[in-house]
């Protein structure tokens, strides 16, 4: 690329960003962008007030609608999650992987550390708690691709690498497709940090307008949905808990209750900022979470969790061809049941991670951050569901302790703990873990919905995030009201159907922007 194109590519890049802005509307003090804000936040609204109102109705339409998706469209979401792992990969390995996010002399805004534990409570804390016991055990009583249970060598094998595959290189290559869109798009061109901006290569000045308007909101959306799905494992796992260990009825009443007390706190997050909410609750985050797991792998059968870390490496990338494809496949219920709603999470997710990694990635280099968000997180799952399921393993197995597979999903974990010393204050510590990844959550995911609405802003109004938290507070009950964890996963499966084409249309426009920022460099 001549300097001179380079020259005009980056003006325009900022002329794109001037337009965006000048859509943007003050009103009461808010910095909002009409009309992503609006649209957004009216479908919201109307969303949650049909749900409420009509709550019967609403739980046979979003069985219907989870139904008719997952088995119609499941050769879509198995193939996206496929090219983004290897488009990550393919990134990666070539000459593009040396481009830094913010350029050649960009620094770092924070260490490994920092880095690492937002990421990871901003991606996957709340699953993890909820299905590092669950799934590992269910996979293994009841494994894919048509395993024999009775074969139970192969069916622990399948089974958690069943159960890795879903918190793996496909969640995570989803993920770093949308961050390293923001980022490099942001920190390397200049555009506000919007999904919009990643396709200024193929659509240009197009963008900002109706085109623009579409992804933005369908990415609000999408993390609105994505966003409650967690909230509602969390206040179910933490209402589980709490009647598990004091008696607590855990009923509707209770996960409202319960909700609505976490995004409380999330709110008191937000207002304290980036580094000093988010970050500092998450490196809490991590710190409680290695100290659980270094207690299970202690306390727990130590050999046999060493054992299995080992083994699930193989079995995870032995299997993985197999359970990645969707043709012949005799086990629909678990293909749609948990591979096709995964990956649909994930893209429903995808904004929300996607801008939170990109938020903090300034400074890192493209090898780099595919490596960290790709690599380290599956490793950490990994490591997790090997220490936690690999501990309920081998109570079922070894000492016939069949608590976690006859318990309901929100008391695998504490069924498990059972088995081991310290139960009650294991547990306690482990609802408390749980109600932490939930506000970090709750206030990442209001942080992304704002900038988004804000028509890429990084310092829009606090007033506007807490608007987002409350909100997301507000489907999360409506949707649980309305159905249950069902609707919640009907909804997050819905949204993902549309978002996933336009992340694959977004690789399209990351990779024409590398390649121009490639030449120019070189």
């Amino acid at each position: 690329m001549s300097e001179t194109e380079q020259t005009s590519s980056e003006s325009s890049s900022t002329d794109i960003g001037h337009e965006i802005g000048e859509h943007n509307v003050n009103v009461l003090g808010l910095d909002i962008h009409n009309p992503v804000f609006m649209v957004s936040a009216v479908l919201t609204v109307v969303l949650v007030i049909a749900t409420l109102l009509f709550q019967e109705q609403a739980t046979v339409a979003f069985a219907d609608m989870r139904a008719w998706i997952t088995s119609s469209f499941d050769w879509f979401f198995v193939i996206s999650a496929n090219i983004f792992i290897l488009f990550c990969l393919a990134v990666a390995g070539s000459r593009l992987g040396r481009i830094r996010l913010g350029g050649p002399d960009a620094k770092p805004r924070y260490g490994y550390p920092g880095w690492l534990a937002m990421l990871f409570a901003a991606g996957v804390g709340i699953g993890l708690m909820f299905f590092g016991v669950l799934e590992p055990v269910t996979h293994t009583l009841n494994p894919p691709l048509g395993v024999d249970p009775a074969d139970t060598e192969t069916a622990r094998a399948i089974g958690m690498s069943a159960a890795i595959m879903h918190w793996g290189l496909h969640a995570w290559a989803i993920y770093a497709v949308v961050g390293l869109s923001l980022a490099f798009f942001c920190f390397n061109r200049g555009m506000p940090l919007t999904l919009r901006s990643a396709f200024f290569p193929l659509f240009g000045k197009a963008v900002w307008g109706p085109f623009g308007h579409f992804v933005d909101i369908v990415a609000v959306l999408a993390t609105l949905f994505g966003l409650s799905v967690s909230l509602g494992y969390g206040a179910q796992q933490i209402a589980g808990g709490l009647n598990y260990l004091f008696g607590i009825a855990a009923t509707d009443a209770t996960k409202v209750i319960l909700i609505a007390v976490i995004i409380s706190i999330a709110l008191v997050s937000v207002v304290a900022g980036l580094d000093k909410g988010v970050k500092r609750l998450s490196e809490i985050n991590m710190g409680l979470a290695g100290m659980l797991l270094l207690f299970v792998m202690i306390a727990g059968p130590t050999l046999v969790i060493f054992s299995t870390m080992g083994n699930s490496v193989v079995d995870y990338l032995y299997y993985l061809p197999s359970m990645s494809n969707w043709v012949g496949r005799e086990d629909g219920e678990f293909l749609h049941g948990w591979t096709t709603f995964y990956w649909a999470w994930w893209i429903s997710w995808s904004p929300f991670v996607g801008m939170f990694i990109a938020r903090v990635s300034y400074g890192r280099s493209v090898r780099e951050f595919i490596t960290w968000v790709l690599i380290i997180p599956t490793i950490i799952g990994i490591v997790w569901m090997s220490t936690f399921g690999g501990t309920a393993l081998d109570q079922y197995f070894s000492s016939g302790y069949t608590g976690v597979a006859d318990a309901v999903p929100e008391l695998a974990l504490f069924k498990m703990l059972e088995g081991l010393p310290l139960t009650g204050i294991v547990s306690t510590i482990s609802i408390i873990l749980i109600a932490i990844f939930f506000v970090t959550s709750a206030d990442s995911g209001s942080l992304v919905m704002d900038i988004i609405t804000a028509g890429g802003k990084m310092d829009a109004p606090v007033a506007q995030r807490v608007f987002w938290c409350i909100l997301a507070g507000l489907v999360a009950t409506a949707l649980l009201l309305g159905g249950g964890m069902a609707s919640l996963q009907a909804a997050t499966i819905s949204i993902g159907l549309p978002f996933g084409a336009v992340l694959l249309i977004m690789c399209l426009g990351l990779l024409q922007g590398l390649l121009k920022e490639g030449s120019s460099e070189s």
